[in-house]
């Protein structure tokens, strides 16, 4: 038998189950033991260090990383990469993936099964603790990121792996031919572009293609070293071998010159915005003469979030749906409900208690867990997020029914912001804003289907909306005129918090390729499978019968 490079799986293991999310009630000992963390790294300035083959590289050339609703109080210091030290890691992602192919698919999904348990265990307040502190995270939304989601990732992708060697295997093999199917990795390393909103998806993209025998090269936010390097730090405790993934803090511009004119580059997996996304794109393009093959481009970008209410609808969870989905994580979630359709019925009934409760809202330090919000991630959000309320306030076409302030004299803070349009296509209702900016647009109440158009088309974005409505005819309408305006589609919810192996995550459009991360989908972008004939009884005679002369 040949030996296939994924290796075939001596066993089959049991499905995944999602990871349970722990409540941090008062009393509770996750949350005094998640406090206590907290404290812990308040207390220290971490030295982060590229790390390369391997090897802790301390380039000396420095930046700091700060807390955003603490601005004042730094995290650690970060070693950026330059040119030399990106090629440098190209190189080892390059060297090592003849080794970690050679290890087989069973064993790479043990490594990264032992990282899920880790994460589950004595890892997880570090890791939550972290992304606390470094992306000012409740303690909530850190729990369903850094922890339950990517353990979520890191199993339920080792359990696609192992399905995929059967379920792509020839259906046919006439007598005297075995045929199968290599599912081999790519050829070359993966560039991994990663955000700063969610932990789970940072460690994820270097480490999906890795789980299938590719190696990487990981390129983590500006605002997100601190907790991605403990996740760094995590994988390699977890056995991953050095120059499988390799961290590289660094400038895009740099990593991008110098990534795109290796000759080796077999892949792309970025989440991040739609100009820089369509830039990587346009660059790749240029540099195919220069490249072994045509690497995969793997991309969710941005997204203009949105809410569809029909006349008769569930009110009350209308409102709760708008609220979270648009507050949570201070709006900067990829899938963050930022603009809404309502008819006016509703929206007569539900304005005035849906300000009552954004009222409600506390919004502070992250350590302090009775808040619901903290701070924006850095000076340029806050400085474009309250420039949109700003000409808010003085457009004729909008009013600031709630909320509308901001301060970034301790942290990057901004209010709750809910603001009414009577223009469809004002900017707010339109453009990505990533903070927590809600506009609504009140149409007639007999305008269902035609507002159902409008929020199509009002947007380029494709990633997440939802539907509210009572009736299956109307959800069934709305089902239809909005196929292709989100990837994610929810009804009677709001249009955030897809779970992994649940709700696959992407969208079309300008919000990426829709490869669907937290399912199968995406792991097979990460492959280049090998058709295999293996012939038993080989011809002995080039003539075919056909070339038999008449008797």
């Amino acid at each position: 038998t040949i030996k296939h490079c994924i290796g075939r799986v001596g066993r089959m293991s049991s499905h995944p189950v999602n990871e349970p999310i722990l409540g941090y009630a008062p009393g509770s000992p996750e949350r005094a033991t998640l406090q206590s963390e907290l404290d812990r790294q308040m207390s220290e300035v971490v030295e982060i260090p590229c790390i390369i083959n391997g090897e802790k590289v301390f380039t000396g050339n420095t930046t700091t990383q700060v807390i955003p609703h603490k601005h004042g109080h730094v995290l650690a210091n970060v070693h950026l990469a330059g040119k030399a030290e990106i090629e440098a890691a190209c190189q080892a992602a390059i060297d090592a993936q003849s080794d970690w192919i050679e290890m087989g698919l069973e064993a790479r999904c043990a490594i990264f099964e032992r990282a899920a348990e880790m994460l589950a265990g004595d890892w997880r307040m570090k890791v939550n603790a972290s992304t606390m502190l470094n992306q000012s995270k409740t303690a909530f939304q850190a729990e369903i990121d850094s922890a339950c989601e990517l353990i979520d990732f890191w199993n339920f992708n080792c359990h696609y792996a192992r399905e995929f060697h059967d379920m792509y295997q020839p259906l046919v093999s006439p007598t005297g031919v075995k045929n199968s199917t290599e599912i081999r990795p790519l050829e070359g390393f993966v560039l991994a572009i990663t955000p700063f909103n969610f932990s789970s998806i940072a460690a994820n993209l270097p480490s999906a293609p890795a789980i299938l025998g590719n190696t990487a090269v990981w390129k983590p936010s500006r605002n997100s070293y601190h907790s991605n390097y403990v996740l760094m730090e995590l994988m390699m405790e977890a056995g991953v071998p050095a120059g499988v993934i390799n961290f590289v803090p660094s400038s895009g511009a740099d990593i991008s010159e110098v990534c795109m004119s290796n000759p080796d580059l077999a892949g792309v997996h970025f989440t991040g915005s739609t100009a820089v996304f369509q830039g990587i794109w346009q660059n790749i393009g240029r540099a195919l003469p220069m490249l072994k093959s045509y690497p995969r481009i793997v991309g969710e970008t941005g997204g203009k979030d949105f809410v569809v209410a029909h006349p008769e609808c569930d009110e009350q969870g209308l409102l709760v749906a708008l609220l979270r989905g648009s507050f949570e994580y201070q709006g900067q979630k990829c899938s963050a409900a930022s603009r809404a359709y309502v008819p006016q019925s509703v929206w007569g009934r539900i304005s005035g208690p849906l300000c009552d409760e954004v009222r409600k809202i506390t919004m502070g330090d992250a350590r302090d867990f009775t808040n619901f919000m903290t701070a924006v991630i850095d000076q340029r959000a806050f400085d474009k997020i309250s420039g949109y309320i700003e000409r808010a306030k003085s457009s004729d076409s909008c009013e600031v029914i709630v909320g509308g302030g901001f301060d970034d004299s301790v942290g990057w803070f901004i209010e709750p912001t809910i603001i009414v349009t009577t223009d469809p296509n004002y900017e707010s209702m339109v453009e990505e804003i990533f903070g927590p900016v809600l506009t609504v647009y009140v149409y007639e109440d007999g305008d269902f289907v035609n507002v159902l158009d409008v929020c199509d088309k009002a947007s380029p974005y494709a990633l997440t909306g939802s539907i509210f409505a009572t009736n299956d005819a109307d959800i069934q309408t709305a089902f239809n005129a909005l196929r292709f305006t989100a990837g994610n589609f929810y009804i009677n919810d709001k249009p955030t918090g897809a779970v992994v192996a649940q709700q696959p995550f992407g969208g079309a459009r300008a919000s990426g390729t829709n490869d669907k991360a937290g399912g199968p989908l995406n792991l097979l972008r990460w492959i280049s499978p090998r058709s295999v004939k293996h012939t038993l009884d080989t011809p002995q005679d080039w003539r075919y019968p056909f070339l038999a002369p008449d008797e």
